[in-house]
C-alpha cells in the first residue's frame, strides 16, 4: 500500500505564514512516502510583499528543491485560490516538464479511493464552471499593497479574524457544499470516492461523516 501525506495553506511569502515551523517535516515525511498533495494556498499570491514574477520564481526554486530531496516520492500539485495565478501556472508547466516526480492540478486529483482539492468550494455551491469562473478572477489579481497587508497584520495579531471561520465553515455546511462539488464532477460515492483532503477553511478535521464520504483537514501553516 503506497504512503501517502497531505498539507495545505503553508501560505509561504505572506507575512502570516507560519510554514517554516513545518517545511523540515514536511521533507522529512516526504523522504520516506510514495506520494505527497500540496493541497492548494502553499503559496501566497494575494498577501505576498514581493511582485508575483518574484514569488513564482521562489515557489519553482522551493519544489525543485523539495522533489530533487525526495526522488522516490511523487507530488502532487493541487492549485488553491491564493496562488491560482499566471505567472506560477505558467512556471509549473515548465517545472512539470522538467520534473518526473511533480504533477500539478488546477482544481483536484483522484488517487485510488480519495480526492484531494483546496476546498474553496466551501465558499458556496459550486460546480465546475463556477469554480473555474471564480478563480479565473485571482489569474492576475495584484498582490495587497503595504499598508493593507500592515492592517491584515494587525487583525491576525489581534485575533479579530478568529470568529469568521466558526461562523462561515461549520463542519456539515463545508461537508455538504463539497459532496456537492464532487457529485457535480462524478467523484462522488457511487464513483468509488471514500475519502476527501481538502484545506481552505483553516480548520482541523479527521474523518468527519457525511453521506459516504470521510472528510478530513489538517489546518493551516499561519499565524492566529
Amino acid at each position: 500500500m503506497s504512503k501517502c501525506y497531505f498539507v495545505s495553506d503553508l501560505h509561504l511569502f505572506a507575512n502570516r505564514s507560519n510554514a517554516h515551523r513545518y517545511l523540515v517535516q514536511i521533507g522529512e515525511a516526504a523522504s520516506a512516502a510514495d506520494l505527497f498533495v500540496l493541497g492548494g494556498d502553499i503559496f501566497d499570491f494575494h498577501w505576498a510583499p514581493i511582485p508575483p514574477i518574484r514569488a513564482a520564481e521562489a515557489a519553482a526554486r522551493w519544489l525543485n528543491e523539495l522533489t530533487s530531496g525526495c526522488p522516490k516520492c511523487h507530488f502532487h500539485l493541487v492549485l488553491g485560490n491564493h496562488d491560482y495565478h499566471q505567472v506560477l501556472i505558467d512556471r509549473l508547466v515548465r517545472l512539470e516538464k522538467q520534473t518526473s516526480n511533480l504533477s500539478w492540478h488546477p482544481f483536484y486529483v483522484r488517487l485510488g479511493g480519495s480526492v484531494f482539492l483546496h476546498g474553496d468550494v466551501a465558499e458556496r455551491r459550486m460546480d465546475a464552471r463556477r469554480l473555474a469562473e471564480a478563480r479565473g478572477e485571482w489569474l492576475d489579481r495584484r498582490r495587497r499593497g503595504p499598508f493593507l497587508s500592515k492592517m491584515y497584520d494587525v487583525v491576525v495579531l489581534t485575533r479579530l479574524h478568529k470568529p469568521v471561520p466558526h461562523l462561515v465553515y461549520s463542519k456539515r455546511i463545508v461537508a455538504r457544499r463539497i459532496y456537492r462539488y464532487l457529485e457535480s464532477i462524478g467523484q462522488g460515492p457511487e464513483a468509488g470516492v471514500r475519502d476527501v483532503y481538502f484545506g481552505h477553511t483553516h480548520k482541523n478535521l479527521a474523518d468527519f461523516k457525511y453521506r459516504g464520504l470521510a472528510f478530513h483537514n489538517g489546518g493551516a501553516g499561519i499565524k492566529g
